[in-house]
């Protein structure tokens, strides 16, 4: 498996984008988490990836979607990008998340990729707006990988994504990408609608004849104004979907990526760990991308790091939510969440203006955290990588 995984990375995509992802991503990344760890033990934290939503806008009005893209549009500063990239690339973080909205929205987006060479951008898009040349600059720059969002076939897709003919179109952008030779990712949203086609192998069978690198599958999180619980798994398909990946991963040439799981199946939320913190369109620091809640902002961007390092609130979140659950704690404690975001005097940031009544109306449910029914990774090179490189810090001991 790992043979026809490498054969097809190094025949499917452009060298220059192997290159940049290999050493940026592949050996950036393990420097990274080792100076992560140092800065753990020295008693400093700064993330080793950082989620920058650079737009509110989008094109599209997707189901449980947390973006304010009904209000005033907002962009991030691309100068204060800039600073807030360079300012994290010297404390060695070299993997940067760029979401939305939708991202290729944003002015600016390709110059700032070629402006930090060194660094290593996975772009979250929904893909429909991927053109052949758009890919064709991915590709000059080298240090991108996409990440097309399919939420299911045809008729799922239009109904999750508030738009007509959004499968065709995604998959046009997904093809231009392929064609490009870029290092390509497939995200999917799993939940009660989606989860039988897509936790399929015929699912990954065709990302592969597609040529897809990789996939990422995370469970459906209802947040947000139209949060449609209705939606999200219940414990047990939970463990199915956990139970599909860890067999995969051992039987297909396919990268599969999860961040919510240990080596040995058990739970973890990366903003508890320290591990990532998103920045919103409107500047704001946040825990993780849902949870739009802040006290601090990056300003123009010189100082973020020290922000990040200084902020009590990142660190009482840690502690509140490691000392909550192993899993999720807006889904498994929203009310408790609130109470601790008003303790904090924590603001608002979702753009809405409804983000504490918007916890108030949420019901508990269950998240990855499943005691008892953990699934450990089979795969070695999945399990060495989980304990060595991205989770073994022991944060919730």
């Amino acid at each position: 498996m790992l043979g026809q995984l490498a054969y097809r990375m190094v025949s499917t995509s452009s060298p220059r984008t192997l290159w940049k992802f290999l050493w940026n991503f592949g050996l950036g990344g393990m420097r990274s988490m080792r100076r992560f760890r140092r800065r753990i033990a020295g008693g400093r934290q700064f993330p080793p990836f950082l989620f920058l939503s650079v737009t509110s806008r989008c094109n599209l009005r997707c189901q449980g979607c947390w973006v304010a893209t009904d209000g005033p549009p907002a962009d991030l500063d691309v100068a204060a990008v800039g600073r807030i990239i360079h300012r994290a690339a010297e404390q060695g973080t070299r993997f940067f998340g760029i979401l939305g909205g939708e991202p290729l929205l944003y002015d600016g987006l390709f110059d700032l990729f070629q402006r930090h060479p060194n660094c290593y951008f996975q772009l979250f898009t929904n893909g429909t707006l991927i053109t052949a040349d758009a890919a064709r600059r991915l590709r000059r720059a080298g240090n991108v990988t996409p990440l097309v969002s399919i939420e299911g076939d045809a008729a799922v897709s239009d109904q999750r994504r508030g738009g007509r003919d959004v499968h065709a179109r995604t998959l046009a952008g997904l093809r231009h990408c392929l064609d490009a030779r870029l290092i390509t990712g497939v995200a999917t949203s799993v939940c009660k609608s989606n989860l039988a086609d897509l936790a399929s192998e015929s699912h990954l069978d065709r990302l592969i004849d597609l040529g897809v690198h990789y996939v990422w599958f995370y469970a459906y999180r209802p947040s947000g104004p139209n949060p449609c619980p209705e939606l999200a798994l219940s414990p047990d398909e939970l463990v199915t979907l956990r139970r599909f990946i860890v067999e995969m991963r051992c039987r297909k040439p396919i990268i599969i990526v999860d961040t919510y799981y240990d080596a040995e199946g058990r739970a973890l939320c990366p903003a508890a760990e320290g591990m990532s913190y998103h920045v919103n369109p409107w500047g704001d620091i946040e825990p993780c991308p849902p949870i739009q809640f802040a006290v601090e902002s990056v300003g123009n961007g010189d100082d973020v790091v020290g922000r990040i390092d200084r902020s009590a609130f990142l660190k009482a979140f840690r502690d509140f939510a490691s000392r909550r659950t192993r899993g999720c704690v807006l889904l498994e404690a929203p009310h408790e969440l609130r109470e601790f975001l008003l303790r904090q005097g924590a603001r608002d940031t979702t753009g809405r203006g409804t983000g504490f009544d918007e916890l108030v109306r949420m019901a508990p449910r269950a998240s990855q955290h499943l005691p008892g029914r953990e699934i450990p990774e089979k795969h070695w090179l999945y399990r060495f990588a989980k304990r060595h490189w991205f989770f073994g810090f022991g944060g919730y001991a």
